[in-house]
């Protein structure tokens, strides 16, 4: 055996590597990702829910009980602002219950919020329907992403992580169209039954493999790893990654979870992740998808506004379901890119349609613009900047702080959700409508540079590279340090 070594400096490599396997997406990780997907039906469907539910509710023929303007209000701003009481308590129960536990705990109350809402004698049952479900949807808005984010495998993190999205745009989508033929007693029975295959299925997927390795689990963690990955995989260097993640963020830890939120390196994914809910909510999305019915009567359209909401729907799912085929292969920038540009333009148009309506011009020409601005808008948010800030937020939160970061996050979006639905007909009258779409329009171009200068790309990355670099923990070797001997059997 003749050995020889190399000048640091040279170029030249006699080696030639071993091609990697490809991953592979297991029916595993498919069916853990439908299987949360499931929820996040349940969690559209409680969002849209007012838009058509609040026609048929304030409707005294219908309904056996006054709803004033103010009450009405309140049953699409409640939930919201539930949201974020579940945001800030979901955090430490994905850290302390798991993040699958957390997620099942949901499925029941979600049950019993419906029932309440759809056998209502009076407004406070309603309401309380209304709070407990937005309870419930703050907890799984936050454990929903961080459970793919640590179970899905990086090269089809992006597609099965928009899974979730575009279960939840098919919960929209069918309390639309049921909302045409349905008053909003029977509305809510139909909600009633859709946790029940989310609840069913959510039993037969395991924790993820990072929560054991925080709780010490290891051959639970490994065991968890193989159902995901597929009985033949390799799992060992992926657990052992993670177990070496864990132990490198055990060690940088403080010793209360403030702190460590309130720590250099992790201030700066948290705050992109906010950063990203912000300008999702301060987009006006949630105005819109709360109020439609109502934006679409005011602008006078000469289409059926029942109609104009279902068309709205299959948009936003048949976006989704594109961005769900590119982001891994265009990435999660490119399609922010998109999201905003498009948002942009269309909150634009609408806010100069309104306002020559306003001015006492006649629109009756161009009456399908709201329609056409809408549709393009539920495009291109739904392309990006609704999707992507709940995948990212399981992507670059690091792992030692993210059960309480996400909470932040998941608050802090909710919070934004509140004030934008509970103020938005406050806005208009103050400013009008077109006033509050340019103002929408004007906070995504501020969105837009907030994109092209500090979000990250994460595409193909594994959770523990993507926390490295986003903590500053990539130590630079010498090109000495990484030449080995080479050999050659002769």
């Amino acid at each position: 055996m003749v050995k020889i070594l190399m000048r640091a400096d040279t170029h030249v490599s006699f080696t030639v590597p071993a091609e990697e396997p490809k991953a592979v997406c297991t029916f595993s990780q498919v069916l853990a990702a439908l299987s949360v997907s499931l929820g996040s039906m349940v969690v559209g469907f409680s969002s849209a829910y007012t838009s058509p539910a609040l026609v048929s509710m304030t409707d005294r023929n219908i309904t056996s009980f006054d709803v004033t303007v103010q009450e009405a209000s309140w049953v699409g701003g409640l939930m919201p602002l539930a949201g974020l009481a579940g945001g800030i308590i979901g955090g430490p129960l994905i850290e302390y219950l798991g993040r699958k536990n957390t997620i099942l705990a949901t499925a029941i109350p979600f049950i019993i919020s419906w029932l309440l809402i759809a056998c209502a004698v009076n407004v406070g049952m309603v309401l309380a329907g209304r709070a407990l479900s937005g309870f419930c949807v703050g907890v799984a808005s936050l454990s929903l992403p961080v459970y793919l984010g640590e179970t899905v495998q990086p090269e089809v993190r992006g597609t099965l992580g928009l899974l979730p999205t575009a279960f939840g745009n098919i919960g929209i989508l069918l309390c639309f169209v049921a909302g045409k033929y349905m008053n909003w007693s029977e509305l809510a029975f139909l909600g009633g039954t859709l946790p029940v295959p989310f609840l069913v299925l959510m039993l037969l997927i395991p924790e993820t493999p990072r929560w054991y390795v925080s709780r010490g689990s290891e051959e639970r963690a490994r065991n968890a790893l193989q159902w995901l990955r597929g009985k033949k995989a390799d799992v060992e260097p992926e657990l052992k990654g993670i177990i070496k993640s864990h132990c490198e963020a055990e060690r940088h830890a403080s010793q209360g979870a403030l702190l460590d939120l309130m720590k250099k390196c992790n201030l700066k994914p948290l705050s992109i992740s906010l950063g990203l809910m912000f300008f999702q909510q301060l987009s006006g999305i949630n105005a819109v998808i709360f109020y439609t019915v109502s934006i679409f009567k005011d602008a006078g359209s000469t289409i059926d506004g029942n109609l104009c909401t279902i068309i709205v729907g299959i948009v936003n799912f048949i976006a989704t379901f594109i961005a769900t085929l590119l982001i891994d292969r265009l990435g999660r920038k490119v399609l922010l890119y998109i999201s905003d540009v498009a948002m942009i333009l269309t909150l634009f148009i609408l806010g100069a349609f309104f306002y020559m309506k306003n001015s006492g011009a006649d629109v009756s020409a161009v009456g399908w613009l709201p329609l056409a601005s809408f549709v393009i808008f539920v495009l291109g948010f739904s392309l990006g900047f609704g999707p992507i800030p709940w995948l990212m937020m399981g992507e670059i939160l690091p792992g030692k702080i993210r059960g309480s970061a996400a909470s932040v996050a998941t608050a802090f979006n909710w919070s934004c959700t509140f004030v934008v639905t509970k103020t938005f007909a406050d806005i208009i009258g103050s400013i009008g409508s077109h006033g509050a779409f340019w103002m929408f329009g004007s906070v995504c171009v501020v969105g837009l540079f907030f994109v092209i200068f500090y979000v990250p790309e994460t595409q193909g990355k594994s959770l523990e590279d993507i926390e490295r670099k986003m903590m500053g923990r990539v130590r630079r070797m010498s090109s000495v340090a990484n030449i080995k001997p080479l050999s050659f059997n002769m």
